[in-house]
């Protein structure tokens, strides 16, 4: 009988513990910064315009914005948003911090969020910085995705003509050899075509995609050409089929 009693107290103390700090939590002002327009970049530098964001409990009426001591405006309702622009600031280190109102007269403070203010001249040279070496690295890519196939594609492949193919990225017909033949995962892509290389004639070209249809149907006709036979276009089955209505007619 102890035990239960103990067991009971003790899981009502963890849970007045447990409601504490959710209702504690839920009485905090919380601060965060998120940039507009300019740089933020790495070591908390930032130039440009940028704004403050707070939140806090349901009871939150008001909220003052500071930029180190200096009070820079304050929102009386949600969302508490403030914008600022740092070129209308000092350069240097700065810190901000908030200060909430409730509707029952409480005051809640945020913690504070350190950053940097640089000139626009320097947070241009450190996003051109940042930006460049990301472009060479993409350019190497697409120039490596070029020239691998071309130095490594030089075998063609021997596959029977109506072979179904897997064309998980897509596909088109060869226009020298008329073989359907499924993208490669190293092509360079521009930005209607693809630099291709045919793996049954061997051949490069800029092509374009073509739809699951054509496809199947481009791996039927290698059958007729297979066989010596002259893949009939759509107009031609459709003349042939109104010359074959047209006897019946006539009859």
């Amino acid at each position: 009988m102890k035990k239960i009693k103990f067991g009971l107290l003790l899981a009502l103390f963890l849970s007045l513990v447990f409601v504490s700090a959710a209702l504690a939590q839920g009485e905090t002002l919380n601060l965060s910064l998120s940039r507009d327009f300019g740089y933020g970049g790495f070591g908390g530098d930032i130039q440009g315009t940028f704004s403050l964001h707070a939140s806090g409990p349901s009871t939150l009426t008001r909220v003052e914005f500071f930029i180190d001591k200096t009070k820079i405006g304050e929102v009386d309702k949600a969302p508490f948003n403030l914008q600022f622009v740092t070129d209308n600031y000092p350069l240097g280190a700065h810190s901000f911090s908030a200060v909430g109102y409730t509707s029952d007269g409480e005051e809640l403070s945020s913690p504070k969020i350190d950053r940097t203010f640089v000139s626009a001249s320097a947070g241009t040279q450190a996003g051109l910085g940042f930006v460049i070496p990301i472009l060479v690295i993409v350019f190497a890519v697409v120039i490596l995705a070029a020239v691998v196939p071309l130095l490594s594609g030089r075998k063609t492949v021997n596959l029977a003509p109506g072979t179904p193919r897997q064309y998980i990225l897509g596909g088109t017909v060869c226009p020298k050899c008329g073989r359907p033949f499924a993208f490669s995962i190293f092509s360079l892509r521009l930005v209607v075509a693809r630099l291709e290389r045919c793996p049954y004639c061997g051949r490069w070209g800029f092509v374009r995609g073509v739809s699951l249809g054509e496809l199947r149907a481009a791996e039927q006709a290698e059958v007729q050409v297979a066989r010596g036979q002259v893949p009939e276009t759509p107009a031609e089955e459709k003349l042939k089929k109104e010359l074959d209505d047209s006897k019946y007619r006539d009859a």
